[in-house]
């Protein structure tokens, strides 16, 4: 995908979701007078204070912490390298004790930037892949992807809460007292809900291939080393049946991580037949001969993250 297809995408996708954010809500409130409009504070008010404390919650929730320089020198150093690349101020180096493979970044004004690194990821790639990692991450970074999916998640939110109590306001009125306006308008809240999202989804998909593609340019062979880091990820994830499902509590972080554990095992089935010594480049060749069926892109609708047979090939393209 060329960069200005991305752009366009990503902007067009952004006016979507405030158009119609805007268009629908402007119609509740000329329904329902102005007794409504507390209730966009209030969402906006709580999902800001969440995103303010989250990097508290995520680092004690998730055995997230910081790692000094001498504790890991090399970690250190490429972040700094790739960040001085970056042209943004180095985040805070953490290492996460997820056992599945995986990286993210995160941060708030009030408690800096972060990039994380799982200990089972440092176990997994090597130095190289880690590198094209952390330039992913450090793309999040750069673009303010926190910021953006922040802001557009809170629209989504929005109309599921004037949804849900719409409803709930019908549920206890008399008809003398029009509970059956009030039932449309949640319906009508709900199903825009239902659409936001997936609009949602498809930007954060947007912003994947985004921060590919900046961990691809500022890295010296970055397409190869990424894609060799994807494809060994999702990979190892598939395998670890096990242990995904002891780690089902992540399933709120995936957003934030650089491939989605979710998908990963559907993508190894076929992988995993393979008798053939599984070198990283014979990997990234079996995920590539992979199609991408209809199924594939029914559920890439549903997900965070862009199809790994597509990534690989956008990867592709740049090198």
């Amino acid at each position: 995908m060329s960069l200005w297809k991305l752009r366009t995408s990503m902007f067009g996708t952004l006016a979507i979701i405030i158009a119609l954010s805007t268009l629908f809500f402007t119609v509740i409130l000329s329904l329902t007078g102005i007794s409504l409009m507390t209730l966009p504070f209030l969402v906006v008010a709580f999902n800001v204070a969440q995103w303010l404390i989250s990097p508290y919650l995520i680092d004690a929730m998730y055995r997230v912490h910081e790692v000094s320089t001498s504790e890991n020198p090399k970690l250190h150093g490429t972040v700094e390298k790739l960040s001085e690349k970056s042209h943004i101020r180095p985040p805070k180096v953490m290492i996460a004790k997820i056992p599945i493979p995986n990286a993210f970044a995160y941060g708030s004004p009030i408690a800096g930037t972060r990039v994380a690194v799982t200990t089972e990821l440092l176990k997994t790639l090597e130095d190289e892949e880690v590198e094209a990692v952390v330039g992913h991450e450090l793309g999040h970074l750069k673009h303010r992807d926190v910021q953006i999916m922040m802001f557009v998640s809170i629209l989504p939110a929005l109309f599921y809460y004037i949804g849900y109590s719409m409803l709930l306001s019908a549920r206890y009125s008399t008809r003398e007292e029009r509970g059956g306006g009030a039932a449309l308008i949640g319906i009508a809240s709900l199903l825009l809900y239902w659409v936001l999202t997936l609009f949602t989804l498809y930007l954060s998909r947007l912003r994947e291939y985004f921060a590919d593609r900046h961990s691809a340019t500022i890295i010296e062979e970055g397409p190869r080393k990424l894609s060799e880091a994807l494809a060994k990820i999702q990979y190892t994830a598939g395998r670890m049946r096990r242990t995904r499902r002891e780690v089902n509590g992540f399933n709120s972080l995936k957003t934030l991580f650089i491939a989605d554990p979710d998908h990963a095992e559907a993508d190894t089935i076929a992988i995993a037949q393979v008798r053939a010594p599984m070198t990283d480049q014979r990997l990234v060749e079996e995920v590539l001969r992979k199609e991408v069926t209809t199924l594939d892109k029914i559920a890439e609708l549903f997900s965070t993250h862009p199809n790994i047979v597509k990534r690989l090939r956008a990867l592709q393209e740049l090198e």
